[in-house]
């Protein structure tokens, strides 16, 4: 089943089971506290709940219903069940990539004139690129970004050493990665793991100087063909499984993930982001650290911003609660209990250059990877449609990657199919 697949099944199911699907999650005006709800493995809500400890402990008169899901699919389809049924929750985390929709519907209750009065917050605390991530107007804020993760190549040193191969460092190039990942891949290996996603691709794309989109900022077609740099990037990509078989094939990686494959020691490379740390740090038979994506020949460094934000549902009684949560989670003492937990790049500057998350005795220890990345990272539209568009562009895009369908065939299938998606009504993106 296709990752969009999935992801209507989920929410169809949602919508079925009503507002009694959500369990606890929901606030009632005649209940007391907040609910937050996020998304995350074991490591993460283990990060989530110190938080919400901490911040009960600093104002026990705030009751916090931590509500959590395994995915970000089946967060959205907790909120698109709890919208329609009027009761959200008091806050939710949601990636700068998804939260077009709710903004869009004016669902969310902006964060900027609660920023503006703070006297414990202020912008210049943290990221811009991150806060600009959630500008939906490209003004205001709407959420408040808690990280600033980048894609990644995490690596297997021991590997790499075995093999002879140097390790991955600043300024390294697409056929250095291209060499590596021949070198590894043999015996039962494979030298990369990658998702088939926009988010994958996209750096890719915009390191070789070129678009995914006809227009970044109001886009209305995907353009993965027409322009030659965008192509030249895209074929690169795809190369690496038709052509150089150096990530695993379609039957090897549904039997067992790229991520489980780097966690047993018979991958090389793995690309994600952050997110992939607290999972990454239950490895003890080798030596693994991060690095920068590698750069196109004649390119320019670049890596997509991966941006989880604090936001507020509209429309309840108030939200003054809600926003001591926010304040409290994006202090100093918040921000580093997460940056603790190995989730995050904290967005809070003085955290993300502090001990707390750039402590070497912590893998990785290279962490300053991530806050170099920050000058080259871009984000991806932000429409109301936009996580409609790429949910149904990564199935596509994956026929693609694993040869299910031919490349021509599939990519102009792909834009075909895609481009009426940028047009949809504002509510048509479930």
């Amino acid at each position: 089943m296709s990752r969009f697949r999935r992801y209507v099944a989920l929410v169809t199911a949602a919508l079925l089971l009503g507002v009694a699907g959500c369990g606890g999650g929901n606030r009632t005006e005649d209940q007391d506290g907040i609910t937050v709800v996020l998304f995350g493995d074991a490591e993460e809500i283990a990060g989530y709940r110190s938080l919400v400890d901490a911040f009960t402990d600093a104002h026990p008169d705030v009751a916090v219903t931590l509500s959590p899901v395994a995915s970000q699919d089946e967060l959205m389809a907790r909120l698109t069940t709890s919208f329609a049924g009027g009761q959200p929750p008091d806050v939710f985390l949601l990636n700068y990539r998804r939260y077009g929709q709710f903004a869009a519907q004016q669902a969310i209750e902006p964060v900027q004139s609660y920023l503006d009065r703070s006297t414990a917050l202020n912008e210049s605390d943290f990221s811009p690129q991150a806060l600009d991530a959630f500008r939906f107007d490209g003004k205001a804020l709407t959420c408040l970004p808690q990280n600033m993760s980048s894609l990644v190549v995490y690596y297997n040193a021991d590997l790499f050493t075995a093999k002879g191969v140097p390790l991955p460092k600043a300024g390294w190039t697409w056929d250095d990665f291209l060499s590596a990942a021949r070198a590894l891949t043999g015996d039962g290996k494979y030298g990369a793991g990658v998702e088939p996603s926009i988010a994958r691709l996209a750096p890719f794309v915009w390191s070789n100087r070129g678009e995914f989109v006809d227009d970044p900022t109001r886009p209305t077609a995907l353009t993965l063909t027409g322009d030659p740099a965008t192509r030249t990037a895209v074929d690169w990509f795809l190369d690496l499984q038709l052509k150089h078989h150096v990530v695993p094939p379609d039957a090897e990686e549904q039997s067992e993930s790229s991520e489980a494959r780097f966690l047993r020691g018979t991958l090389g490379m793995y690309l994600n982001s952050r997110v992939a740390v607290p999972t990454l740090r239950t490895i003890d038979g080798f030596t693994w650290d991060a690095a920068p994506l590698p750069v196109a020949p004649g390119g320019v460094p670049a890596s997509i911003l991966h941006s989880d934000a604090y936001c507020m549902s509209a429309g309840l009684p108030d939200h003054d609660d809600a926003w001591r949560f926010i304040e409290f989670a994006m202090g100093e003492q918040g921000q580093r209990i997460l940056a603790d937990s190995g989730r995050t790049v904290p967005s809070r500057l003085d955290v993300a250059n502090s001990p707390a998350f750039l402590d070497p005795a912590k893998p990785p220890k290279s962490s300053q990877v991530y806050l170099d990345a920050e000058p080259h990272l871009r984000a991806t539209p932000r429409t109301g449609t936009w996580s409609r568009v790429e949910r149904e562009t990564d199935a596509l895009l994956e026929e693609v990657f694993y040869g299910r369908v031919g490349r021509e065939e599939g990519l102009r299938n792909l834009e075909e199919k895609i481009r009426p998606l940028f047009t949809l009504p504002v509510g048509a993106d479930g």
